[in-house]
């Protein structure tokens, strides 16, 4: 048997990079997927090929995950599909680098709102549903800036911290309802958000160099460990960070 069948996973973020990958993988394994994307049209593709794979499996839905109206309507869209849905894997988010003195509250707070706010309120309104099914599992994507000093990326630090912390909190509250509640924390991945941070082969080496396993994470990383704490393989690991980095943080 594979290891989501009869799961229903929401997937934020699914229109390319890390979200895209495990909307394909937990296809792959049997689950129905909601792939959702602020990008419609790269969703929608990648929904598509899910579909050529996997036929009927996946959906995709144009979706603003800072906005609390949004949540509710591609959740009801979800479940109107697919039924219960058990699995949130919060991985929408954006890049904040400007350095202390050059951001303001606006860039602040579109930073919180798409990154923290978002992954907050997508547990706020998936929670009731994960209850009357008997439980569940949500995934927040973090990042290794909430770990370890990350210079010049203070709001995306701050956003990254938030939801390290709030993972916590949920699985605390949840655990009696049995809703697991974890946080993935990648450092550098195989994504455009990297080729846009880092722009010249000299710094792509040089922070290869400081990697013990010599080599930028792949998307395909992140959701192998995505696929783990959505199963049922997984189910006494709750309110924990999993770092995923190639052994950076620890050098």
């Amino acid at each position: 048997m594979s290891r989501l069948t009869n799961k229903v996973a929401l997937i934020t973020g699914a229109g390319n990079g890390q979200g895209a990958a495990e909307a394909l993988l937990f296809a792959k394994e049997g689950a129905k997927v909601i792939a959702t994307d602020i990008q419609f049209e790269n969703v929608t593709a990648v929904v598509n090929n899910i579909n050529e794979q996997y036929p009927n499996s996946a959906i995709a839905l144009k979706h603003d995950v800072s906005s609390e109206e949004d949540w509710a309507a591609i959740v009801k869209a979800g479940v109107d599909a697919f039924g219960p849905i058990t699995v949130l894997i919060n991985n929408a988010g954006i890049q904040a680098t400007k350095r202390y003195e050059e951001t303001d509250i606006e860039y602040f707070r579109k930073a919180m709102d798409i990154n923290a706010w978002s992954q907050f309120v997508g547990i706020k309104i998936l929670a009731p549903i994960m209850k009357q099914a008997g439980g569940g599992s949500i995934v927040n994507i973090g990042s290794l800036a909430s770990i370890t000093s990350v210079g010049g990326f203070n709001s995306y630090t701050a956003t990254k911290g938030a939801i390290e912390a709030f993972t916590r909190a949920a699985a605390a509250e949840f655990g009696p309802n049995g809703i697991r509640v974890n946080s993935i924390h990648p450092g550098g991945v195989e994504t455009k958000m990297l080729t846009d941070t880092v722009t010249t082969n000299e710094m792509r080496e040089a922070i290869i160099s400081m990697i013990p396993l010599r080599r930028f994470g792949y998307v395909e990383d992140v959701a192998n460990l995505a696929l783990f704490l959505a199963s049922d393989e997984s189910t006494y690991i709750s309110g924990a960070a999993h770092v995923i980095d190639g052994a950076m943080s620890i050098v």
